[in-house]
């Protein structure tokens, strides 16, 4: 039984600070700066935004 409560222990510690360090790290870095401009970047010449170009069995859409 001990060895439960010291996963579930760990678990309930080590991942909140994780993902509380990975906060604080995207923070820090700038990679919360400007979200808009960033949505963008899949976006090229050969597909364009607001351009359907995926196609579903043949159909072009």
């Amino acid at each position: 039984m001990p060895v439960i409560s010291f996963i579930l222990l760990g678990s309930v510690v080590l991942l909140p600070a994780a993902a509380l360090w990975a906060l604080r790290w995207a923070a820090s870095t700038g990679q919360f700066r400007c979200p808009d401009k960033v949505a963008l970047l899949p976006f090229d010449e050969s597909e364009p935004v607001g351009v359907a170009t995926d196609q579903i069995l043949g159909n072009r859409r």
